[in-house]
């Protein structure tokens, strides 16, 4: 079972910076093999995908966030992160974190989330 911790939601100002943080616990000595991924979902909406971050350490990202958002990872720590700049009132929304988890002697991922953190961006 792998639970996930998110922090770092708040208010901030158009233009401004905001970090999240999503700890796996208890730290998971198999972190290193998850795809950790952040979505984010405002009301009356579908959860959308932000970013994510293979065991590589490779990379993707929505269009929208391309050149604003960086997801990074600390395995050391089980946790990713997700360091949002030039932050606009579109981006206001709940964040959750997202952890793809291989299952063990067959074919899959189970998928695990947080219980996300409100990030809203003052215009």
């Amino acid at each position: 079972q792998v639970q996930l911790v998110e922090s770092g939601g708040g208010l901030v100002q158009a233009g401004g910076s905001q970090g999240l943080s999503c700890a796996a616990s208890p730290s998971q000595r198999a972190f290193f093999t998850y795809g950790m991924g952040w979505f984010r979902q405002t009301p009356g909406k579908e959860r959308e995908f932000v970013a994510a971050i293979d065991y590589t350490f490779a990379t993707v990202y929505r269009d929208s966030v391309r050149e604003r958002f960086t997801i990074s990872r600390d395995n050391a720590k089980s946790t990713v992160y997700l360091q949002m700049n030039s932050l606009k009132p579109e981006d206001t929304a709940v964040y959750y974190c997202n952890a793809a988890v291989a299952l063990v002697g067959r074919p899959g991922l189970r998928f695990y989330w947080g219980q996300g953190t409100l990030v809203t961006v003052s215009s």
